[in-house]
């Protein structure tokens, strides 16, 4: 998720826990620490060797929940030695304040669709939950407004009463977007066994600042197929389009470093495109068709052979003027399409 909601989560769940009179200060240390395991990209960006490294290695070690109960006991146990101030005074609430602002930060990252390596150093594919987007406002607010009452409330009880309520409307709305997600996937699976891709893998995802309007892609022998569901406008069965991608040069590439770690990253739902003689692979779960976040240049070819290159992320197409304007009116039609099905549908 973004800064600020890490921010805000992690402050109201440190003032939640430690002492009524140490609350500005346990806002505070939350917010430090919420903040904490997303400073892996400031080390990746001196240690990575290349684009797909630094996507990959980000929300590992700093994210997991076998390292960070240990860097929590570590920052308890310092305060607690050195500081001889309010972790001494308070040290249980202390600890659980600390470590719970910790460990909520990839909990929460688990919920948006990037990947969180929750179980490193083991590898598993990353933690996946895709019910929210990496921003979304509803999820936010409360959280915010908890910290804010409960920073000019300080001690008294409405400090307490703001910072449960933010935690409970928060906690509520994401319990609310696995419910939608529940919803689409059902209504999804129906749609791809009538098609004859009951077993393709595939994933949902909410789409940008909502969980009214989500988008479900599904990888084919020969391509993909992206399906809408509003869960305001849409009735009857979902609908698919089928998209393009070159399997066969990116299963003749399978074994480059590079492409392995891709896949292994974003469980295969990748573009593979031969644009003058280079292998470009997008990753789907992260934009819009045809515009991904994510494109790598990861192999050309030679002959009929593929060969690994020092990879490179490619300019995503809505960078620049023209790519922002287009950008911001791909939102205005995302908006009207959670309140308006297509005319298709309503025949």
């Amino acid at each position: 998720m973004d800064s600020l909601s890490q921010i805000v989560l992690g402050g109201a769940v440190a003032a939640a826990i430690a002492p009524a009179g140490h609350r500005r200060a346990a806002l505070l240390a939350g917010a430090a620490l919420g903040t904490l395991p997303d400073l892996d990209a400031l080390l990746l960006a001196f240690t990575a060797t290349d684009p797909v490294a630094l996507m990959t290695e980000h929300r590992s070690y700093s994210h997991s929940l076998l390292v960070l109960p240990w860097v929590a006991l570590l920052i308890w146990w310092g305060f607690k030695r050195f500081g001889h101030g309010r972790v001494a005074q308070a040290p249980a609430r202390w600890f659980w304040a600390i470590l719970l602002a910790l460990i909520t930060h990839p909990l929460l990252d688990a919920f948006t669709v990037y990947g969180t390596q929750l179980w490193w150093p083991f590898t598993p594919p990353p933690t996946m939950w895709s019910s929210v987007f990496i921003i979304d406002p509803l999820y936010t607010v409360w959280l915010l407004l908890g910290c804010a009452v409960a920073w000019f409330a300080r001690s008294r009880p409405l400090a307490q009463k703001a910072l449960l309520a933010g935690l409970l409307l928060s906690t509520g709305y994401l319990g609310w977007s696995l419910l939608a997600k529940h919803q689409v996937d059902r209504e999804a699976d129906r749609a791809l066994a009538a098609m004859g891709l009951g077993d393709a893998p595939r994933f949902s995802v909410a789409t940008p600042f909502n969980t009214l309007l989500w988008q479900v892609v599904a990888m084919t022998p020969s391509g993909y197929v992206i399906g809408e569901r509003s869960l305001v406008a849409d009735r009857g069965p979902m609908t698919f389009r089928g998209f393009p991608s070159n399997v066969q040069a990116l299963r003749q590439a399978a074994h480059i470093p590079a492409v392995a770690r891709l896949n292994w990253f974003n469980r295969g739902f990748m573009r593979a495109q031969v644009v003058d003689g280079q292998l470009q692979l997008s990753d789907l779960r992260m934009g819009l068709e045809p515009d991904y976040t994510f494109t790598f240049a990861v192999a050309r070819a030679e002959g009929e052979r593929w060969v690994a290159i020092p990879p490179e992320q490619l300019r995503p197409s809505y960078d620049g003027e023209q790519g922002r304007a287009r950008a911001k009116r791909r939102l205005g039609a995302m908006w009207q399409r959670i309140w308006h099905a297509p005319q298709t549908q309503d025949r």
